[in-house]
């Protein structure tokens, strides 16, 4: 009887709990720069979360490690509903293996909210470039092993390149480079031979004057903005598939209540219009996915980049 009576006292904190949630702001950890796109999403949200639940919701920007740095204060917050995270297929994914000793788990210290966007890379190459098309560029780099520059921006272009060499069986040379800014530059500038670039309200102007050339996109499925550039999948390497996510999660131990009356606030914020063509306008495509949708997402994607990792022996040292 005692048992009983202490589960009903719990369960009945916690709806009261839930009930009156929010009374206070809530901070919300994004594990990156000020003035990116994922950032810029970030605030988007977090205005119309504010709007939506009647209190204020402050971001913090906490970046450095490679997101972990923010990443792991998410992960020792108070379990209450009032410090969320917004994550990325880095910070939540691909750190789990690259980081011999990360301070946190993705799958077992976070409650998991929703997957908001996610994007994809294009592959491009310098316009003087021998091949005109994916096809031929591995065919190219098989012909000349380790002879075709690839300028990586940071893990997870690194670790995709890593893949691509794997599952293409060629060689290329990672020429890294802090942020795809300067790699970009530099492929401009006919120093590095391709690279895998995000941004594409960036990489757009260039395509269309003729100055860099997409070979293919990453993921799945054709890009809206590039409907004509092939798949890598569709191009010759059949389940290559990366795209770059970001969500946000709370920490582990947050009351479901509470998980699922943010994950269906901000799914239906993610409908909005005005949000819909902030987030668009950044090169991403909305995603608004459930808690146990984002989880599964999660934990697929720590154990497809733990293999990449493994072959490629890749660190982040």
């Amino acid at each position: 009887m005692l048992a009983a009576i202490a589960v009903t006292v719990l369960d009945a904190g916690s709806d009261v709990h839930a009930q009156t949630y929010p009374n206070r702001a809530i901070r919300m950890i994004a594990a990156f720069p000020t003035g990116g796109g994922s950032d810029i999403v970030t605030r988007v949200i977090a205005q119309k979360l504010a709007e939506t639940m009647g209190q204020q919701v402050v971001v913090e920007n906490r970046a450095g490690a490679a997101g972990n740095i923010g990443t792991e204060a998410v992960a020792r917050a108070a379990p209450d509903g009032y410090t969320l995270g917004m994550g990325n297929s880095a910070s939540l994914g691909i750190n789990a293996s690259l980081y011999k000793n990360l301070p946190y788990n993705p799958v077992t210290d976070f409650a998991p909210i929703t997957q908001v966007a996610s994007y994809t890379y294009v592959v491009v190459s310098r316009s003087a470039f021998p091949p005109k098309s994916f096809r031929e560029l591995v065919a190219y780099a098989k012909d000349h092993p380790g002879k075709v520059n690839f300028a990586s921006s940071g893990s997870t272009t690194k670790l995709a390149g890593a893949l691509l060499k794997s599952m293409a069986g060629i060689e290329m040379t990672d020429i890294p480079f802090n942020g795809g800014g300067p790699a970009q530059t530099q492929l401009l500038g006919g120093h590095v031979d391709i690279m895998m670039a995000a941004a594409l309200n960036l990489l757009l102007p260039h395509v269309k004057a003729g100055t860099l050339r997409p070979l293919a996109v990453t993921a799945a499925r054709r890009s809206p903005e590039l409907p004509d550039v092939p798949t890598i999948a569709e191009s010759g390497i059949p389940g290559f598939d990366v795209s770059v996510w970001y969500g946000i999660v709370a920490p582990a131990g947050t009351p479901q209540e509470i998980v699922t009356r943010l994950s269906t606030q901000i799914v239906q914020i993610l409908k909005l219009p005005d949000v819909r063509e902030r987030i668009v306008s950044t090169g991403s495509t909305i995603v608004g996915s459930t808690p146990e949708q984002f989880a599964a997402v999660i934990a697929s994607e720590v154990t497809k980049w733990a293999k990449v990792v493994r072959e490629s022996g890749a660190t982040a040292e």
